[in-house]
């Protein structure tokens, strides 16, 4: 999917731009980039898939096939979009105050390079 991944590149420059352009203004600028998220219509459209292969259907089986074949990750699981939406609710506190400019992954480890 390069258009998608040329589209986050170029997210995560601009990002980076209008931090420095925000310089000594206490606003922040970073980007999440979450991996694959389990939500209810990642579940059905796996399901689904599932029972064209032959998987079984039984989301916790399913999500291990799911993590050997399509999103391999140290975690062994998908993201919860209560760790998504956490990560965010951090970020734009007080507390993340001096995390600015930054791409942060939320995805299991999956991606091998820093």
């Amino acid at each position: 999917m390069p258009h998608y991944y040329g589209a986050k590149a170029a997210l995560s420059n601009a990002s980076v731009s209008l931090a420095k352009e925000l310089s000594h203004t206490g606003i922040t600028v970073n980007t999440v980039s979450p991996g694959l998220i389990h939500t209810p219509e990642v579940e059905r459209a796996y399901q689904a898939r599932a029972q064209q292969k032959g998987w079984p259907t039984d989301w916790d089986v399913l999500q291990d096939k799911i993590v050997e074949s399509d999103f391999p990750n140290p975690c062994g699981r998908l993201a919860t979009r209560q760790e998504v939406a956490d990560l965010v609710v951090f970020l734009a506190s007080p507390r993340a105050g001096f995390i600015n400019g930054q791409n942060i992954r939320v995805d299991g480890g999956a991606v091998r390079y820093v």
